[in-house]
């Protein structure tokens, strides 16, 4: 029996103890090669990711670049009800949530429709042409996406305007000034643009099944649409959830080059373009005031977070093993 501070222990307990911090210590040295390749990303996650976090105080305060940061005055809400009190608080959350909610739902939609297209296609040297076509989109920088959107939608020599209405005795469409066609072009453009990369996802997830499964549903019979149907979509499930919890955990966050530079910035479209973080930075620009742009970051952030976990306990009441956590 061992007694420290009037407490009776068990020798075997302390024993016991004693053991397990060594076999910890053992560990440590026994993978220490593998813990120092960790080490690296452990340090650029804390020093990129956690770090940053400090400055969330810019939120609460009115920052002022004389006294700091850190001696700014104080001025709790205030920037969140400068946000939220604007005649455009709920147009760029509306603007944000629906197109990003679309976004998801084409990028999913189509992104594992192709990749099992090209899981279908038997010459290794067309579908990796077609791969890398489009897959391609996905490198270019919004600013080039903005002109090759300008070469089709111009109002003097755009293609549509110049090659196929006025062909067809049409009148040439001011693109960039009518809000009616820009829920369906930014759309269409970040589809475009984006899709291939999750094709790639799901077509490295349809590779790795098990061809056991479809060998046997083969000799049962079943067709190449009922072995999509029964066999590779419920096996591409987990990987679908998790990339959709992802995706609605950045729910409110927009692709800031999509929103200002496509449109080009034009004033008459903004009802239709205008998001939280395009409305952020316009507002930055005329007030400098970093606060608020940063209480629009905070508020980002918490309802991603919540969103997040919301979605996690509803998948994990309908399946378990599918949930993120």
């Amino acid at each position: 029996m061992n007694q420290e501070a009037g407490i009776t222990v068990p020798a075997k307990a302390v024993n016991r103890s004693v053991r397990k911090k060594n076999d910890g210590f053992r560990h440590i040295f026994q993978y220490k090669a593998l813990y120092l390749m960790f080490l690296p990303g452990v340090i650029f996650l804390l020093f990129n990711n956690y770090l940053p976090m400090l400055g969330v105080i810019i939120a609460f305060k009115n920052v002022n670049y004389t006294d700091g940061i850190l001696n700014s005055p104080w001025v709790g809400w205030t920037n969140f009800k400068f946000l939220f009190s604007t005649s455009d608080a709920w147009i760029i959350t509306r603007n944000t949530l629906l197109y990003n909610a679309l976004f998801i739902i084409l990028n999913l939609m189509f992104g594992v429709g192709l990749a099992i297209l090209f899981n279908e296609i038997k010459s290794r040297l067309a579908g990796k042409l077609y791969q890398s076509i489009i897959f391609l989109p996905y490198f270019l920088s919004m600013v080039i996406v903005s002109y090759i959107v300008l070469a089709f939608l111009g109002v003097e020599n755009g293609f549509i305007n110049k090659s196929i209405l006025g062909p067809l005795g049409i009148e040439p469409i001011d693109w960039y000034s009518e809000n009616k066609y820009w829920p369906y072009i930014l759309p269409l453009v970040n589809t475009w643009k984006s899709v291939g990369y999750f094709s790639l996802i799901y077509l490295a997830a349809i590779i790795g099944f098990d061809s056991d499964y479809y060998e046997a549903a083969t000799i049962d019979g079943a067709s190449r649409w009922d072995q999509i149907r029964f066999i590779t979509i419920p096996l591409l499930y987990p990987l679908m959830i998790i990339t959709t919890l992802l995706a609605i955990g950045r729910i409110f966050y927009s692709d800031f080059g999509l929103f200002f530079q496509v449109p080009l910035n034009s004033g008459s479209i903004f009802p239709t373009t205008n998001v939280i973080d395009t409305y952020v930075y316009r507002t930055f620009q005329t007030n400098g005031d970093i606060g608020m742009s940063s209480a629009a970051g905070l508020y980002q952030a918490i309802v991603g977070m919540i969103l997040v976990f919301t979605t996690n306990v509803v998948v994990r009441k309908f399946s378990k093993e599918n949930a993120l956590f």
